[in-house]
């Protein structure tokens, strides 16, 4: 999966199921971000789209790519089943660490219940996964026990008027051990489709991933 281009389409497996993903790789790229999502528009959504633009632009590798299936997006029991989401992408940073470079780090960013099944691969893989940014999802929804294991350092990002999952991600905040944080995006909603609010999503998670990666390569934006 060494890229030679900026963009790729990509098989990924995921257990018993393969997914479609899109890889967007700038050169020397040194940690990848996967996307963790358990339903809704999935990995052609604007707002996936944008924020990987904005981590492709700081030299960061993006895979978007949803963990359940056009069909299976149907059923509620698939999209808040946090186990089958946690397997899933748990499958897809395996695969994505045979086939990268070795020296290349993987980041999780979940949003709904994908925030959720991202820190329970965290709890699960503490030595494949480097960081974690929950934006406007259900990280409640991972379980006591696997936010007490979780070691990867976590940023959770909710709107100010998203107030029950902002209240869900303040408990949350409270009971990680890790190195974290809750950035809270004023006058924003749950889908951050307010005005400037997909770009400071997108600057949090951004300023986050470089925290916890190093220094951008010298072919990426200034980080």
């Amino acid at each position: 999966m060494t890229p030679t281009s900026a963009r790729a389409v990509l098989a990924v497996p995921c257990g018993p199921a393969t997914v479609e993903g899109i890889l967007d790789w700038p050169l020397g790229a040194t940690a990848v971000v996967l996307f963790a999502h358990g339903g809704g528009p999935g990995p052609l959504s604007q707002r996936d789209y944008f924020i990987a633009r904005e981590l492709c632009a700081d030299g960061l590798a993006a895979l978007r790519f949803d963990l359940l299936s056009e069909g299976e997006r149907a059923d509620p029991a698939r999209r808040f089943g946090i186990g089958l989401l946690a397997d899933r992408l748990g499958a897809a940073v395996r695969f994505v660490g045979r086939q990268a470079p070795e020296a290349v780090s993987a980041g999780l960013l979940g949003t709904g219940p994908g925030a959720a099944a991202a820190l329970r691969v965290a709890a699960a893989l503490p030595e494949a996964i480097g960081a974690v940014v929950s934006c406007g999802g259900r990280p409640d929804l991972a379980g006591d026990d696997a936010l007490a294991r979780v070691r990867a350092p976590t940023l959770l990002i909710a709107g100010a008027e998203d107030h029950g999952v902002l209240g869900l991600n303040d408990t949350v905040y409270r009971k990680l051990t890790c190195t974290k944080a809750l950035e809270i995006v004023p006058r924003a909603t749950h889908l951050f489709a307010e005005l400037g609010a997909l770009e400071e999503v997108s600057r949090l998670a951004v300023a986050w991933f470089d925290r916890c990666f190093g220094p951008p390569p010298t072919t990426g934006r200034a980080r």
